[in-house]
């Protein structure tokens, strides 16, 4: 198959949006029971770093960073989404779609990516361990879900970061 890595447009986030659903809809992806409008998403992540996967006309993943801070210190460091659409999942597309966004921060300057992920979305742990994250910690019961098979449960994150060992070395 011919993906083309690509970076993120506003007529693509009909697309986004609906993958972000898919992936809230597991129940394993994120704390937040939907996904918001445009003007909220593009105001909450880094302009520079927003990738899609294309297959033909369609968007079939993205990924995304967010500040962690607003402290310059910060300034080389971002929290990662990725999603890849139902279908697609189990072909390596996120590794793809991970080592463009890793290669984009890389080249930006950015020293330290980090992620949020639940200890049940075990594929997404291999998937950011494969690519050089590391377990720094496990938040326990840190939030309590709101919707689906979860509703009223409290979760675990398991927090990963990734160093470049390009950026940020000087």
């Amino acid at each position: 198959m011919d993906y083309l890595i690509d970076i993120m447009k506003p007529e693509d986030w009909e697309q986004v949006r609906s993958i972000y659903l898919e992936g809230i809809a597991t129940g394993n992806s994120t704390f937040e029971a939907g996904a918001p409008d445009w003007d909220k998403w593009n105001c909450a992540h880094l302009r520079e770093h927003r990738l899609v996967v294309r297959y033909g006309d369609s968007v079939i993943a993205w990924a995304a960073l967010s500040p962690v801070s607003t402290r310059c210190i910060y300034s080389g460091v971002a929290e990662l989404s990725i999603y890849v659409a139902a279908k697609h999942r189990g072909k390596g597309i996120g590794s793809i779609l991970l080592k463009a966004i890793i290669s984009s921060t890389e080249e930006a300057g950015l020293w330290t990516l980090q992620g949020g992920i639940f200890p049940e979305n075990t594929q997404s742990l291999r998937l950011v361990k494969k690519h050089g994250f590391r377990e720094v910690g496990r938040r326990k019961r840190i939030g309590k879900m709101t919707y689906g098979d979860f509703a009223g449960t409290w979760r675990d994150v398991i927090l990963v970061e990734r160093r470049s060992a390009v950026a940020g070395m000087e």
